[in-house]
């Protein structure tokens, strides 16, 4: 998994409350278990028309947020089904950071798993965060995930609070296979005692 330390994008705004895994990636997108792919399905329902064409008003189609890394989204962002291909999709389009004041339990975990940052942060927070999203090509965020901190761009700071083993998995790329990993010669230890101890097995 690609490691998370520092990130710098634009941020794109999403002021939309209850914004559920089949809005991030309709049902007709779920018949692949590939994690790449899926990018061009993001908010498919909102950002595509009936024929096929682009929708001009949804803010990732603006130029100013085509290339977006960060989103600052309404409350409860995630919910719904527990598809894990909500955060797939998310990052094969280039979304790295999810920014609301609550997120679906499923969904949180999977972002983690997937890495992807998602930040919780106050509704004050939030609103501040969201003005500094609607600035377009102005709207530039820097996270810092080893300081725990959102820097806007008029230079001002704001810090958030991770759970530090989440934290650690993503400053250095730890997925659940990259954490067993790291237990590979504890594991082939025990497998040749195991072996010794039970040679019938």
């Amino acid at each position: 998994m690609e490691k998370f330390t520092t990130l710098t994008g634009v941020a794109a705004p999403m002021p939309v409350v209850n914004i559920d895994t089949d809005m991030i990636i309709p049902k007709n997108y779920l018949k692949t278990i590939k994690r790449t792919g899926l990018g061009k399905g993001l908010f498919a329902d909102m950002r595509y028309r009936d024929d096929g064409s682009e929708n001009p008003d949804f803010v990732l189609n603006k130029p100013a947020y085509r290339h977006a890394k960060i989103i600052v989204a309404g409350d409860n962002f995630g919910c719904g089904s527990s598809r894990e291909h909500a955060p797939w999709a998310l990052a094969d389009f280039g979304i790295r950071c999810v920014i609301s004041t609550s997120f679906a339990d499923i969904f949180y975990n999977n972002c983690f798993k997937n890495g992807i940052l998602p930040i919780i942060v106050s509704p004050e927070d939030l609103q501040k965060l969201m003005e500094d999203a609607e600035r377009g090509a102005n709207a530039t965020m820097t996270i810092d995930l080893e300081k725990k901190e959102i820097h806007g761009p008029d230079g001002g700071t704001l810090k958030f609070d991770v759970d530090e083993f989440r934290r650690h998995c993503l400053l250095n790329g730890l997925d659940d296979i990259g954490l067993t990993m790291r237990k590979v010669s504890e594991i082939d230890s025990f497998e040749k005692r195991n072996a010794k101890a039970h040679p019938w097995a």
